[in-house]
């Protein structure tokens, strides 16, 4: 019983084929047309055997190659999937889903290979996180994998055409061989398109991939294939740097800190020392609408030299979607001062003024000296604390009168040191590094670090600064701080990015009992980073 719809089946294919080598042929049946075909009925030309014959060899290798020609083979960390695709023009199509695809033209041919990237292995990714000697070694890993995979899909592929040809030749001539013919002559195809590879490979089409989807951008992000090439040492190193971090990221949020925001807690965006990169608008711009921020606070330095012929560049405030909270830094000057005061979404602090801000009362200074050229500001230290105490004096003001504040925010961290005991939480910039210190009096001191990354001065160093900001996470009814995020990207050229959640010692005092999570230590380090809220 199942032997005739097979036969059925067989004798449609047969037919077909024939009417599509003599489509003029007024053979009564399928048989006879299928003996012209043969050479059994009549005397074709041997021309149009020769056209069958090769229309039945390229559909079985067809056939094969769709049905068993691709292979799952590991490159690097990387599991892929490789296959050879008929193609009239040739070449190589990398696909990265979601992000897209990149085509080269690699080779002329009438194959294609095609590569799916389906996913980073977490075991090989981790073995390289735990021993990073291994990254000086993956260009020749990869290497080797992608050889490797080759010889197989070569194996793999030799098998699928001359199996798909000799299977259809047997449906279709119903002779061994004529089959076994089929099979030869696919063998001998799939011989001379390698050759045909092989002879116009082009290693140089790496230098001008065509990119679609989401990846028509990388040309922007990567920079020019050309200087991928020649500097690939560089960008081996950051590559391992990238890999690291996402695979510590995926890691780390196995095990979630004891804190969880909720929807009614205020969120605070901590920048400072912009030092007039460009960058950091569309960085904190993207912060404000990952997280949600209800208020960006500046603790100065967002200028350089202070003039009149940068002010343009604060014009980017208006658009960040957020108030914007700020106190001078000793390279900002009282023009850039009077220039962002006439911003609506900009509150200007300076000697001790407050203001009420996302429900937050924040109040502030101006740093107690202008030095735009690095030179040693008068008075130094003794002028910074001073202009603490007075700080320290307008909030006491301020918590006799019955309206305490929440935050003070200084730029200089002597500065901001003289309020201890006067308020629950002072920001600080100015040392391009983070400090986060419980002072005697009660008062946590947060310094952050560069949000500008150093700024273009950066460029002088020897290695790049890196970009740092911080989300604050405080309690709408107590406006005291519960966590906040430490986000930290790589400088200038780099990829990195970097975010830790930390808790507060005394609420985790609070929360560990009942928490399995480990304890960080008293000096307030990070607990487990967590995805953004």
């Amino acid at each position: 019983m199942v032997r005739v719809p097979f036969r059925a089946a067989a004798h449609r294919v047969r037919h077909r084929l024939s009417q599509l080598v003599r489509p003029k042929s007024r053979a009564r049946t399928p048989g006879k047309a299928l003996g012209n075909l043969t050479g059994t009925g009549g005397r074709p030309s041997p021309y149009v055997r020769a056209l069958g014959m090769l229309g039945v060899v390229v559909i079985g290798a067809w056939l094969g190659l769709l049905a068993v020609g691709s292979i799952r083979t590991p490159v690097g960390p990387m599991d892929t999937n490789m296959t050879l695709r008929p193609s009239l023009t040739g070449g190589s199509k990398i696909n990265v889903s979601p992000l897209g695809a990149l085509e080269l033209d690699s080779h002329i041919a009438p194959l294609r290979l095609d590569v799916d990237v389906d996913r980073l292995d977490p075991v090989r990714s981790q073995a390289l996180v735990d021993q990073p000697e291994r990254f000086s070694g993956l260009q020749d890993e990869v290497t080797r994998d992608v050889a490797a995979g080759t010889r197989e899909l070569a194996v793999r592929s030799c098998v699928a055409v001359i199996s798909g040809a000799t299977a259809l030749g047997l449906v279709v001539y119903r002779r061994p061989r004529r089959a076994l013919a089929a099979g030869g002559l696919a063998l001998t195809l799939l011989a001379a398109s390698g050759v045909s590879a092989y002879a116009t490979w082009n290693p140089k089409s790496v230098l001008e991939p065509k990119f679609s989807g989401l990846l028509s951008s990388a040309p922007s992000l990567v920079g020019d294939a050309r200087s991928i090439v020649t500097e690939f040492d560089i960008y081996q190193q950051e590559l391992a740097r990238l890999v690291t971090n996402v695979t510590r990221l995926y890691d780390a949020t196995s095990t979630l800190p004891v804190y969880q925001p909720d929807p009614g807690t205020i969120r605070a965006l901590h920048v400072s020392d912009i030092h007039l990169n460009p960058a950091a608008w569309h960085i904190i711009a993207s912060l404000v609408k990952q997280y949600e921020i209800d208020v960006i606070i500046d603790s100065g330095d967002t200028m350089d030299h202070g003039s009149a012929a940068e002010n343009g560049f604060l014009d980017p405030i208006r658009d960040l979607g957020a108030p914007y909270v700020w106190v001078r830094g000793n390279h900002d000057s009282k023009v850039t001062q009077a220039y962002l005061e006439k911003f609506r979404n900009v509150r200007v602090l300076d000697n001790g003024r407050a203001v009420n801000v996302a429900g937050l009362r924040i109040a502030g200074t101006g740093d107690a000296s202008f030095t735009p050229d690095r030179t040693r500001p008068v008075g130094g230290k003794a002028a910074a604390e001073l202009e603490g105490m007075r700080l320290a004096s307008a909030l006491r003001d301020q918590e006799q009168a019955g309206t305490p504040v929440d935050i003070a925010v200084a730029h200089d961290p002597a500065t901001a040191r003289q309020t201890d005991g006067t308020v629950p939480l002072v920001l600080a910039g100015h040392l391009h590094n983070r400090v986060n210190e419980q002072l005697k009096g009660g008062t946590r001191l947060k310094v952050e670090g560069s949000t500008g990354g150093g700024g273009l001065r950066a460029v002088q160093n020897e290695k790049p600064e890196k970009v740092r900001a911080s989300v604050l996470y405080l309690d709408r009814s107590t406006r005291r701080l519960q966590a906040w995020d430490e986000i930290t990207l790589g400088g200038l050229g780099l990829t990195t990015a970097e975010v830790s959640r930390h808790l507060p010692e005394e609420n985790l005092e609070k929360e560990t009992p009942a928490s399995p999570s480990p304890s960080p230590s008293p000096t307030g380090s990070p607990a487990r980073p967590t995805p953004s809220p």
